[in-house]
């Protein structure tokens, strides 16, 4: 799973371009840069001046060069590499990918693929049968890297790891261990090159550690990157821009056996904030952008003069969320979260009554300005394994008083000022934090903050820089309360990483991360154990109606005891500019998810 601000990957779709599970939340919306230095502008419209290029934007730089050791957005990898399979985010069907073909056993558990015939890295190498098994064998299955995407590559209890095993130059096999229902939609993870890594992997640093954990950081000169999807980075300036150059050596090609893409460059431009991409993208400076609801209306209301189209896909496939850290550990005997707020955060009354502190339909109506709609499940609209009310899901709606009762029964108590106070007179008070530079996600947390100060909460809500969000996220572990979002998508197991208990995205209590200190005393809640079990299961069930109802359990406990309260799922909206031809959006691709077949008309 992926956070969006881990994984949003510019609106494209499928294993090629993000990874549900091995994401944290829609951290952001990706947008464009206000200024460049007056110097470099100037010589970079020039040079790009006749090039058919799409000039987007971004909130903050990409994190690594490194696909196994990225699990967070904005990233390159969903223009820059492909899998075996991908998904058609118009259909939801699994098409192929590098692979031309695939045969599966009757009994599910053997799958062989050929891929296509001539296919090459950017740099002219053969990419062959060797290098999937080089990806899957050394990388993403080889306990020496920590990779998040191993964990969706577990099958049964046991967690089990695929075989994987060339037959000849364009056949690989893999053999699972039991079936695995989500198996097929996996092999879309993106295929790295041996030639370049496999040392990198093999030899190892002054710590013992393979060289490929360095590899590919955003300091490396993008000469030195090797892909295999429509475009390579050609350039990165650190806190301005990212510029792809269209791959020589891309196997997809048009009607008439011309070259794809036909767009010869993709520049990602570097700004601060979502109302900087507004400004820019109405001054003509960006090719499209991320429609917020509240500058919906007058997107809409200029799009014929502006030459732009602005498209809606409904509800957006991801979460927004609030959500407490429920860690009860300590590392080298320091709690990670206060002990006095980690038992007020770890009573479920306590949860469920900040459930129904907050007023959903206020947050809808006038941040969202009503395009949206509330949420409450972690699985996307669009799955077949999305549940709602009618499934018997838990909704709290808003009831302050119903959330003073729940406080009550629980021990709290009120001061004559209306302070909630603890069973010790603690005062009630602890901090939110949400990623800087997303308008939305700051004015949810604003209001939040009212909200629970209505019921005696007292909030210190500070919205911080990306990095150091998920420095404490997955590093530190220090944290105490966070609004996020989580991309999603069509299967609920490409999540996996997030719902497992030892999942390396289980962040709301997550165990320490490869190579860390230990944690003492952290515990798992008998709810926290199921739901991962369910996970477990649902992936070995065949039959999609059991497999349903498993999630749909699944979906039961999350609102029952929610470790994340969840909160609107705003509508799926951008505009783009009309000089870019055969978009196709949908809610699940976004605008640019056929990149390999748009063009550019003529001016």
């Amino acid at each position: 799973m992926s956070l969006q601000s881990f994984r949003f990957d510019k609106g494209l779709f499928g294993f090629r371009h993000r990874l549900w599970g091995r994401v944290l939340a829609g951290l952001m919306a990706l947008t464009l840069a206000v200024v460049l230095p007056s110097c470099s502008l100037s010589m970079f419209e020039t040079q790009a001046a006749d090039v058919p290029r799409i000039v987007e934007g971004l909130l903050s730089d990409p994190k690594t060069f490194n696909y196994a050791l990225n699990n967070e957005s904005p990233n390159i990898f969903g223009l820059t590499y492909e899998g075996l399979v991908t998904d058609n985010p118009l259909t939801g069907e699994i098409e192929p990918a590098l692979a031309e073909s695939w045969d599966v056993s009757d009994d599910g558990m053997n799958i062989v693929f050929t891929l296509r015939e001539g296919l090459k890295w950017s740099d002219g190498e053969p990419l062959t049968a060797e290098d999937v098994v080089f990806t899957y064998n050394d990388i993403f299955l080889n306990e020496e890297i920590p990779t998040d995407t191993r964990d969706i590559l577990r099958v049964g209890e046991e967690g089990k790891l695929p075989q994987v095993r060339k037959l000849d130059e364009r056949r690989v096999e893999f053999q699972i261990p039991e079936p695995f229902a989500p198996f097929l939609r996996i092999t879309g993870l993106a295929i790295l090159p041996q030639h370049v890594l496999e040392p990198l992997v093999a030899e190892k640093d002054s710590q013992g550690q393979p060289k490929f954990l360095s590899a590919w950081d955003t300091s490396t000169d993008p000469d030195k990157l090797v892909f295999n999807g429509p475009y390579m980075l050609e350039r990165y300036v650190p806190g301005e821009r990212l510029i792809f150059e269209r791959n020589p050596y891309y196997w997809r090609t048009g009607p008439n056996g011309e070259q794809q893409p036909y767009i010869e460059q993709i520049v990602w431009q570097i700004v601060e904030s979502q109302n900087s991409e507004f400004a820019q993208f109405r001054s003509g400076g960006l090719d499209d952008m991320s429609v917020t609801p509240d500058n919906f209306s007058l997107m809409k209301q200029t799009e014929e003069q502006g030459n732009y189209t602005v498209y809606n896909g409904g509800p957006a496939p991801g979460t927004l969320f609030m959500t407490f850290n429920l860690n009860q550990g300590s590392r080298n005997g320091q709690p990670l979260v206060n002990p006095v707020k980690a038992r007020w955060f770890n009573a479920l009354e306590f949860r469920q009554a900040v459930a129904h502190a907050i007023d959903r339909e206020t947050m809808l109506n006038n941040i969202y300005r009503g395009l949206g709609v509330l949420q409450n499940s972690p699985i996307s609209y669009q799955s077949p394994y999305f549940a709602s009310e009618e499934d018997g899901l838990p909704v709290y709606e808003y009831d302050p008083e119903k959330a003073k009762e729940l406080l009550l029964s629980a021990g709290f108590q009120y001061a004559s000022d209306g302070r909630l106070l603890d069973w010790d007179d603690n005062p009630v008070r602890f901090t939110l934090l949400t990623n800087a530079g997303n308008a939305i996600r700051e004015a949810v947390g604003a209001q939040v903050k009212q909200d629970l100060g209505k019921i005696g909460i007292r909030v210190d809500f500070q919205p911080i820089d990306f990095g150091s969000l998920v420095s404490k996220l997955s590093d530190s572990l220090e944290w105490e309360s966070i609004v996020l979002g989580f991309t999603g998508g069509i299967e609920p197991n490409n999540g996996a990483n997030l719902w497992l208990a030892d999942g390396g995205l289980h962040f709301f209590n997550q165990k320490p991360p490869p190579g860390a200190a230990p944690l003492e005393g952290r515990e798992v809640y008998d709810w926290e154990a199921e739901i991962s079990n369910l996970y477990i299961e649902a992936a070995q069930e065949l039959d999609e109606d059991e497999r349903r109802e498993l999630y749909v359990e699944t979906q039961r406990l999350t609102q029952e005891y929610l470790p994340f309260i969840y909160l609107i799922n705003q509508y799926s909206m951008v505009a783009v500019r009309d000089k870019i031809k055969g978009v196709e959006y949908s809610a699940l691709g976004g605008a640019l998810w056929n990149i390999h077949e748009l063009r550019i008309a003529e001016e």
